[in-house]
């Protein structure tokens, strides 16, 4: 099933004193790289944030104005791409691979988004695959995306989970890369 991939790569990575967790290396590859190794079979991918140097080409968008939080990144990424289906990740999945996101795909049914759980059982709205025309309603409802709850944002949409897995593990803080 085509669908096009979006990673959210934007964050002012707070947690982690300013430093760049896109660029963070874990086994010799950036946290980027791994979740564009892991949507490399899309028909497009945009990356919400600053240009950086990636080992596949892509595409490059930000938020109008920057620093706008996801929701504002999602609207912004959603502007790329034209495949009915629109995989979400935020670029600190580093243990994401393409079965995880294959998985996430096939396994949308008739549901309006099929996401993952991290080992204890979060739902990450952030690697989630969704229908591109119920995330793109869900974002005009909330009216201006700046600084809006994700959460908030699509509890309005019909989302199933997979079993907890380490896949849908983010990174937040550098005791998290210890995992």
């Amino acid at each position: 099933m085509e669908y096009d991939a979006l990673v959210l790569a934007g964050g002012g990575s707070t947690r982690f004193g300013g430093v760049d967790k896109a660029m963070l290396v874990l086994d010799g590859v950036t946290m980027l790289d791994r979740v564009l190794a892991a949507t490399e079979d899309a028909a497009s991918t945009v990356v919400v944030g600053p240009v950086r140097t990636t080992y596949r080409p892509v595409s490059w968008t930000v938020e109008n104005p920057p620093s706008g939080g996801p929701v504002a990144g999602i609207a912004a990424g959603l502007a790329h791409g034209s495949a009915p289906i629109v995989a979400v990740f935020s670029c600190d999945l580093p243990w994401l691979t393409k079965d995880d996101v294959t998985l996430l795909v096939s396994g949308l049914g008739d549901h309006d988004g099929h996401g993952l759980r991290d080992t204890e059982g979060h739902e990450q709205h952030l690697a989630t695959a969704y229908r591109r025309t119920e995330l793109a309603a869900a974002i005009r409802r909330v009216g201006d995306p700046r600084d809006k709850s994700v959460r908030r944002t699509l509890a309005g949409l019909d989302l199933t989970w997979s079993e907890p897995t380490r896949a849908g593990h983010d990174v937040d803080t550098w005791a998290d890369l210890d995992d």
